[in-house]
């Protein structure tokens, strides 16, 4: 479940400078912010890289079934990366 502040509002997502800046590409900006805290609170699939961060992953249907793959840094907190993984499942 999403955290939410004192007035039951949803709290805003710890981002990177990089999320942000790829937040404003078009392909990024149509992708709600509903969906990466879905993928966040209950990942299908979970890796974490030699770096540290962690790759999540869960099938979103209102993208045409496809994968949303958001990655965080190791405080699985704060989001660093998201993106429609087309080809994630197919193997």
């Amino acid at each position: 479940m999403a955290e939410r502040g004192a007035q039951g509002d949803e709290k805003p997502l710890q981002t990177t400078d990089y999320f942000r800046m790829v937040r404003q590409r078009p392909d990024r900006a149509a992708i709600p912010e509903e969906w990466i805290r879905k993928v966040m609170q209950d990942p299908e699939h979970e890796e974490k890289q030699k770096d540290g961060r962690i790759r999540l992953w869960a099938r979103i249907p209102e993208a045409a079934g496809k994968y949303l793959r958001v990655i965080l840094l190791a405080d699985r907190v704060t989001v660093h990366n998201f993106f429609l993984n087309r080809g994630f499942g197919k193997k």
